[in-house]
């Protein structure tokens, strides 16, 4: 969802984890072992964030919950675009990479500062406690309510888009079958065929930047 506004991608032809190993990175493991490097890779990653803008794709979404009377976007982005271009009703699957969370007293905070000051950043009320990213790691569960919500909103879901996903992580990916067991109309919109592409009542090839607009258009129109 967000390639189009410059931000890698964890898979496919030019994913970030082409250029590292996710269980180096991104899990507790790692974070406990080796925390300066995990804070650099996330500092590296929210620099491209805070130069990113919301493309075509995401000002869709943002128009289309305008438009109908019950929506929810269900991501496993944690870049926030989404609710740069105004989109409102959001359930973060992976959390939020603005945000850090204390390893002694669990507060979240935002965090915006580019670059970070300090690497890795500690906690202020809680003496020597680092700080990590507010963020889902491999090997974490998804935040309980959050998981409650998006079963929610696809279980009562008329259209379910699945946009830009490659259907391999789980569960998130479960929330397709999900949809699809309780009879929600299924678009695919992504450049590539995925696991479930073959499932799904429409597959569309191409970005979300390229399609969604004018998909947005027909539905606000009531096509």
């Amino acid at each position: 969802m967000s390639a189009e506004s410059g931000v890698p991608t964890f898979r496919g032809p030019s994913g970030i984890w082409k250029q590292f190993r996710p269980e180096e990175i991104a899990t507790p493991q790692a974070f406990a072992t080796r925390p300066n490097l995990v804070w650099e890779w996330y500092n590296w990653r929210r620099e491209i964030i805070a130069a990113a803008e919301p493309n075509a794709g995401h000002r869709a979404l943002a128009a289309l919950e305008n438009s109908v009377d019950d929506f929810t976007l269900v991501t496993q982005n944690v870049d926030g675009l989404d609710e740069l271009a105004g989109v409102r009703n959001i359930v973060k699957l992976h959390g939020d990479i603005w945000q850090t969370i204390c390893t002694e007293c669990g507060k979240r905070e935002e965090n915006r500062q580019v670059p970070l000051s300090s690497f890795p950043p500690v906690c202020q009320c809680c003496p020597d406690a680092l700080l990590r990213p507010g963020v889902v790691w491999f090997g974490e569960p998804l935040p309980q309510e959050a998981w409650e919500r998006a079963e929610a909103a696809v279980k009562r879901a008329e259209l379910l888009l699945v946009i830009g996903t490659s259907a391999v992580v789980y569960p998130a990916s479960s929330l397709i079958t999900l949809g699809i067991r309780h009879g929600a109309h299924t678009v695919e919109i992504n450049p590539q065929t995925t696991p479930l592409s073959s499932e799904m009542d429409v597959h569309l090839t191409g970005s979300a930047a390229e399609l969604l607009p004018d998909i947005v258009s027909a539905v606000a129109r009531g096509l």
